[in-house]
């Protein structure tokens, strides 16, 4: 189900009416928005049909805007996933919100994820609000999404459709599930539709143009952060401090060397991460070093240390080192 929008022919930000030419190739940017938890990078690794975002249970794990490519015959979509927008409590969270509202200024279209498992609250009247300015005074396109609708019954999807739909007004209203598969098309082909007229931006075999150091760093958070207490993800980041090919390896036997800093606020926290003898580690690093080798191509050695660096979400000049 999808609420009826312009298609093809909208309006841009310099305000010129675009002509519905039905043939003509589309690409773009998109951006997926929402609460913490909202299932924005779930619904990009979905659409890119790989995985380029760090997924987790645990709120606020996307620390920056990550690019996954997706390109079709007739169009090219490039997704901007996002921190949640939330109202912030340090000075991280406040830099992370001022990441989305610039990656909001250069798009082309929005994607407003809620999830149907929850009723649209406070937080979500929120960034309506600031959708609404961001719609008036630059004529984007808002394509409500009604994420993790295999979560719950039919009844309960059109009462959150209907919540939806007068919580603000929308170009478009799409329930779908990202896990599932559920209408994940007609996500890509709805965004699509509001993208300009334009030549493929990047080549067909690309994904993604997430740096190698970024994308290694994610992995290795979003391994730290599995099964692990609520305050942590708030207080986790990742440095990658080198990758160096290992000398004197047969050329058909390549290995790399990866080191890598995890950094938390509090020595009770470095317990966390370590375990008990280092068993929680090892399980980081296991877990971790598959997604790499996968990026790398090869075997790697991966050699995970955990830094305490104290109260680092509020100081101006740790948040610099750690890459915010």
């Amino acid at each position: 189900m999808s609420q009826s929008h312009p298609g093809p022919q909208h309006a841009h930000p310099g305000g010129v009416e675009q002509p519905p030419e039905a043939t003509a190739y589309r690409a773009g940017f998109a951006c997926l928005v929402g609460r913490p938890n909202a299932g924005k990078s779930t619904l990009t690794n979905a659409l890119v049909g790989q995985k380029v975002a760090i997924t987790s249970s645990k709120p606020q794990t996307t620390r920056h805007a990550i690019r996954g490519i997706r390109t079709e015959e007739d169009y090219q979509l490039i997704l901007v996933d996002t921190p949640g927008l939330h109202r912030p409590r340090t000075l991280l969270g406040q830099r992370l919100n001022d990441l989305v509202r610039e990656t909001l200024l250069d798009v082309d279209v929005i994607g407003f994820c809620m999830p149907a498992d929850q009723r649209p609250g406070p937080g979500d009247t929120f960034i309506a609000r600031d959708l609404a300015d961001l719609r008036r005074a630059r004529r984007v396109p808002v394509v409500a999404l009604a994420t993790k609708s295999d979560t719950v019954g039919k009844q309960a999807l059109a009462e959150h459709l209907i919540a939806i739909d007068q919580l603000g007004t929308w170009d478009a209203i799409v329930p779908c599930s990202a896990t599932k598969g559920d209408q994940v098309e007609d996500v890509a082909t709805v965004l699509a539709s509001f993208l300009p007229v334009s030549p493929k931006l990047y080549p067909d075999d690309v994904l993604t143009d997430e740096p190698t150091l970024v994308m290694i760093a994610e992995l290795v958070r979003e391994a730290a952060l599995e099964g692990v207490r609520d305050e942590l993800p708030h207080s986790l980041a990742v440095v990658v401090e080198e990758v160096v090919p290992r000398e004197d390896r047969p050329e058909d036997k390549p290995l790399t060397d990866v080191r890598v800093n995890i950094f938390v606020e509090r020595p009770s926290q470095k317990a966390i991460i370590i375990g008990k003898g280092g068993s929680r580690l090892r399980q980081v690093g296991a877990q971790a070093r598959t997604g790499i080798e996968k990026i790398i191509g090869h075997k790697v050695f991966l050699d995970l240390h955990v830094k305490v660096a104290k109260d680092w979400q509020r100081d101006p000049k740790q948040l610099q080192r750690l890459g915010f």
